[in-house]
C-alpha cells in the first residue's frame, strides 16, 4: 500500500464502515482532519453549533438506524461539550463513535493551551476510550473502537492528537478490518421449557415489551394473541408496539394508563421481553417472571426473574408460539373493555373545545397531520407525559433521550432522523425549556435544507419539575422561564415560523407547516393545566 496521509486513511475506513456524514464544529486541533474530510465527497460534514448537539444527534442516529453514528471535537472545551450526547448513547446502548482532537503529540503533558487528560474525563463514559500514540497506530485503533462500539452498544471515544492525522505512513500490515460480525444469541432449551411451564400453568399473564423487541414485533404481538395476554409497551418502546393494538394497555408508571397499572397489578405472570424496566413500584409484588434479553446482566437486575433466557426475542418468541397452547380470554378480554373506556376518555379531552389551547388538544391536532412512516423526536418535560399518553403511534419511529434524560434532546434526534430519512417526515415535540437548552442549532437544519417542524409546547415554565416539587410537598420554585418569541426566532434563522395561541391557530399553522420546504418552528401557547400522574 502505497504512502499516504494517516487522515486519509481514516476517511478510506470511515467509508468502508458506511459512515456517510459526521457531526462536529472545525477547530484548532482537528484542523488537519477536517482537511481531509474537505477533499472527500462521500462524507458529509454537519456543522454543528455546540458539541453537544452533534453528540445528541450522533445517538439519535443510531437509535433510528441501528448504524453507528459519528461526532468529533476539538480537545479541552469542544471535547467537554460532547459527554451529554455520550452519555444518552451509553445509557440508552446504541453505537456512537466520537473523534476527539487533542494538542500536538510533543505537547501533550505540558499543561498546553486547551489541553485536557482526555482519557481520564471519559472513562466512565466509553465502551472504548484510547488515545492514539503514532500516526501508524491510527487505522488499526479507529477499526478497534468502531468494532467496539457495536460490539459494546455505546460510544467509543479516540483520541487523537492533530498533527497524527497530516503524518504520512504506509498501512502495509493491518491488523484489523472494517467488519463486525453480529453474533446470534441463541436461548439454551431448558430455559425454553421451564419458560413454557410458566406459561401454561399462568391464568393472567402480561407481557412487558421493551425496544429489545424491534426486529421481533409480529412474532410479540402473535405470541400475545395466541395466549391472550396483555401487553404493556415501556416507553422507548412506543411506536414498536402499536398503540392501537387490541392487546396494548398502553404505558406504565407515571406516564402512562390506568389500564396498565391495574393489569401489572393483578398479573399471576410477568413476561419481560426485552426490556430491564426499572421501575419496581409498577411492576408486581411478588408474581413469577420470565426475561428475555440479548444481555445476560441484565437479567433480574431490577424484578427477581424466575426463568432468564439470554437470547435475541424473535426465535423465543417463535418457539414459544410452537409450542404453548392457547388460553382463554376472560382476563384480556376484561382490560380491553377497560382499555376501551380509557381511551374514550381520552379522546373526549382531546376533542374539547376550550378557548385557551390544550396540551391534549395540540397531541390531537399533531395526530391529524402525522404520516405513516414518520420520525417523532421527543424531548424530555411534561411535553414527554403528555405525548406518551395521548398521541397514538402505529408504525412511525420515535426517539427520546430515554435513560439519562437529558433536556434538549429533541432538536439533534429531529436533524439526525432527517439526515437519516430525508423522504419521511420528521416532527419534534418540545418544551420550551428543552428547546432553549439548544436552541441555536435550528439554524443547523436551516442551513443544510433539512425542512424539520419543530412544534413547542410553550407554558413558559418547566412544568414538569413544579409538579415533582408539589408531589414532594414543597411550594414550587424558580420554575418559571422568561419568554422567548420562538416564531421570530425560526424566521431569523431563515427558517418558517408560526405561532398559535388556540387550537384553530394551531391546525393552520400546521398546515403552512407541512407546504413548507424550511425548517419550521410552531411556537404554541398551551394552558397551564396539570397532567395527572399514575
Amino acid at each position: 500500500m502505497f504512502e499516504q496521509k494517516a487522515g486519509a486513511y481514516v476517511i478510506d475506513f470511515l467509508k468502508q464502515w458506511k459512515i456517510d456524514h459526521i457531526y462536529g464544529m472545525p477547530g484548532d486541533s482537528i484542523n488537519e482532519f477536517m482537511e481531509e474530510l474537505r477533499k472527500e465527497e462521500a462524507i458529509r460534514f454537519i456543522q454543528i453549533r455546540h458539541e453537544e448537539t452533534g453528540a445528541l444527534a450522533a445517538a439519535a442516529h443510531a437509535k433510528l438506524t441501528g448504524q453507528i453514528g459519528v461526532c468529533m471535537s476539538i480537545a479541552g472545551p469542544g471535547a467537554v461539550h460532547l459527554q451529554n450526547g455520550l452519555y444518552d448513547a451509553k445509557k440508552d446502548k446504541v453505537p456512537v463513535l466520537a473523534i476527539v482532537g487533542q494538542v500536538s503529540s510533543e505537547l501533550v503533558g505540558t499543561d498546553h493551551f486547551q489541553e485536557l487528560k482526555l482519557e481520564s474525563m471519559f472513562e466512565q463514559v466509553a465502551v472504548y476510550n484510547r488515545r492514539v500514540q503514532t500516526a501508524e497506530q491510527l487505522p488499526d485503533m479507529l477499526n478497534q473502537a468502531i468494532r467496539t462500539a457495536y460490539a459494546a452498544n455505546g460510544p467509543a471515544v479516540l483520541i487523537v492528537s492533530d498533527d497524527l492525522f497530516s503524518t504520512k505512513i504506509k498501512y502495509e500490515k493491518p491488523m484489523t478490518s472494517a467488519a463486525y460480525s453480529q453474533p446470534k444469541i441463541r436461548a439454551a432449551a431448558e430455559d425454553l421449557k421451564k419458560a413454557a411451564e410458566l406459561i401454561e400453568t399462568a391464568k393472567k399473564p402480561v407481557i412487558l415489551a421493551g425496544k429489545g423487541a424491534k426486529g421481533a414485533v409480529p412474532e410479540v404481538l402473535m405470541f400475545a394473541e395466541e395466549i391472550k395476554a396483555p401487553v404493556i409497551a415501556s416507553f422507548p418502546a412506543k411506536g414498536l408496539i402499536p398503540d392501537v393494538h387490541p392487546n396494548n394497555m398502553g404505558h406504565l408508571g407515571q406516564l402512562g394508563t390506568k389500564p396498565a397499572k391495574e393489569v401489572m397489578q393483578e398479573a399471576d405472570l410477568l413476561i419481560l421481553a426485552g426490556t430491564s424496566y426499572p421501575y419496581r413500584e409498577y411492576l408486581p409484588k411478588d408474581a413469577p417472571a420470565i426475561q428475555i434479553d440479548i444481555d445476560p446482566a441484565v437479567i433480574g437486575k431490577y424484578y427477581p426473574a424466575t426463568v432468564g433466557i439470554a437470547s435475541e426475542l424473535e426465535p423465543v418468541m417463535a418457539w414459544l408460539i410452537e409450542n404453548v397452547e392457547p388460553k382463554a380470554d376472560d382476563f384480556l378480554e376484561s382490560y380491553q373493555k377497560k382499555r376501551d373506556k380509557w381511551d374514550e376518555t381520552l379522546q373526549q379531552e382531546m376533542a374539547k373545545e376550550t378557548e385557551q389551547l390544550q396540551p391534549q388538544q395540540l397531541m390531537a391536532e399533531v395526530q391529524n397531520i402525522l404520516e405513516p412512516g414518520a420520525v417523532v423526536s421527543l424531548d424530555v418535560g411534561s411535553v414527554t407525559l403528555w405525548s406518551a399518553r395521548y398521541l397514538q403511534l402505529i408504525d412511525q419511529k420515535m426517539i427520546v433521550s430515554a435513560w439519562i434524560a437529558t433536556m434538549g434532546c429533541g432538536l439533534p434526534g429531529a436533524i439526525a432522523g432527517k439526515l437519516a430519512y430525508p423522504e419521511k417526515q420528521v416532527i419534534a415535540l418540545v418544551g420550551d425549556g428543552g428547546f432553549s437548552m439548544g436552541m441555536q442549532d435550528f439554524v443547523t437544519a436551516v442551513k443544510y435544507d433539512l425542512p424539520i417542524r419543530i412544534v413547542i409546547l410553550n407554558n413558559q415554565k418547566i412544568q414538569l419539575i413544579e409538579t415533582e416539587q408539589k408531589e414532594m410537598g414543597n411550594k414550587p420554585t424558580n420554575i418559571g422561564l422568561a419568554n422567548i418569541d420562538f416564531a421570530a426566532f425560526a424566521e431569523a434563522c431563515g427558517g418558517n415560523g408560526f405561532t398559535a395561541r388556540n387550537r384553530q391557530e394551531l391546525k393552520d399553522a400546521l398546515q403552512m407547516a407541512r407546504a413548507s420546504k424550511k425548517a419550521v418552528v410552531i411556537d404554541a401557547y398551551v394552558e397551564d393545566i396539570e397532567f395527572e400522574t399514575l
